[in-house]
């Protein structure tokens, strides 16, 4: 089996440190092999572990027992820990895209991209909201068609939309996006994790669900409407249910994802629980792509301080999600 390709993120941010953190702990956690894609000196400017270069990916396997095997994109300067340059933008960039080509091409197993700064990206003229929306246009899927989902051992959540002010939600949001971004949920979840029957859980967007239409008709013009859609179709859609009481213990036992209207109606739940175990999911997708549910953290970068789990649970679930579609389909792609 292929090893998976980790794209290190910013040079400057914590990718890098816990990469080789998670290296370590290869064997603690029963990691499948993988290596690193980017900068050598982001690694050796944090992290005094062994590392040793691959020109391919297949010498990974090789190389993995002994050192974190890197397939180097060299930035071009010297790396400062928690000083974020345009050339390091470029590197993560690039090196993103060293990562999902290799595993569009099967030479990865999977892929799981570290860190990066949006702010930092869009100064070097990157124009997607983010990297899934970026990793999706490689991979020739629309946007439309895909989903984010963040996963952590008790929760799924899915946010509708992402990285938008909350304001515009509401008008953002209707009954065809709703029903797509529910398709890609019941479908990732069956390949991805091989649930055969996926139960979805939509929140309101108001408080109360809307209260019957006092508190806001989103529930009853749009929400209703799409998830009555989705069971003509056959996909067994719950809801929409007030969202403050949707994720204690015995609401979770009974769905397998919440499908939720606004980043941080999916996000807060999630992290609340699990911070140092979300792991970034992207549906739809030819390949399987996951990420640790945090940013860059570059004022925390070169501190030694950086908490790896995240990363960990990334790897594992590429590896399980890899795992299922192999045993269910017979490969990786669509």
């Amino acid at each position: 089996m292929a090893p998976i390709a980790v794209s290190l993120g910013d040079p400057a941010g914590i990718g890098p440190e816990i990469t080789g953190k998670t290296w370590a702990g290869r064997y603690d956690y029963g990691l499948n092999p993988f290596f690193a894609v980017g900068d050598p000196g982001s690694i050796r400017a944090i992290w005094d572990g062994p590392v040793e270069k691959i020109e391919s990916p297949d010498e990974a396997e090789s190389v993995f027992s002994r050192a974190l095997p890197l397939l180097p994109v060299e930035s071009g300067e010297a790396v400062t820990p928690g000083q974020p340059t345009p050339e390091g933008a470029r590197c993560a960039l690039d090196s993103l895209e060293l990562a999902v080509g290799l595993a569009r091409s099967g030479a990865a197993l999977a892929v799981v991209t570290g860190p990066v700064s949006k702010s930092r990206l869009y100064d070097i003229g990157f124009s997607h909201p983010g990297q899934t929306e970026f990793v999706a246009e490689r991979c020739g899927v629309s946007r439309d068609n895909i989903a984010m989902m963040l996963a952590g051992p008790s929760l799924r959540t899915i946010p509708i939309t992402t990285h938008i002010p909350l304001r515009d939600v509401p008008d953002i949001i209707s009954i065809e996006m709703i029903a797509n971004k529910a398709r890609a949920a019941a479908r990732g979840l069956i390949r991805n994790f091989g649930i055969a029957s996926p139960r979805l859980a939509f929140a309101g967007l108001n408080p109360h669900a809307g209260e019957f239409g006092a508190l806001g008709r989103e529930e009853i013009d749009i929400l209703e409407p799409a998830i009555a859609q989705l069971r003509e179709e056959g996909i067994d859609a719950q809801g929409p249910f007030a969202a403050d009481t949707m994720f204690h213990p015995a609401a979770r036992e009974k769905y397998d994802v919440a499908l939720c209207l606004y980043h941080d109606q999916a996000l807060i739940p999630l992290k609340t629980l699990h911070f140092d175990e979300g792991v970034n999911l992207t549906l739809g997708l030819p390949i399987v792509r996951t990420s640790p549910d945090h940013g860059t953290a570059f004022e925390i970068a070169g501190s030694n301080t950086a908490n790896p789990g995240a990363t960990i649970a990334a790897i594992s679930l590429a590896a399980y999600c890899a795992e299922q579609r192999i045993l269910h389909e017979g490969s990786i792609a669509a």
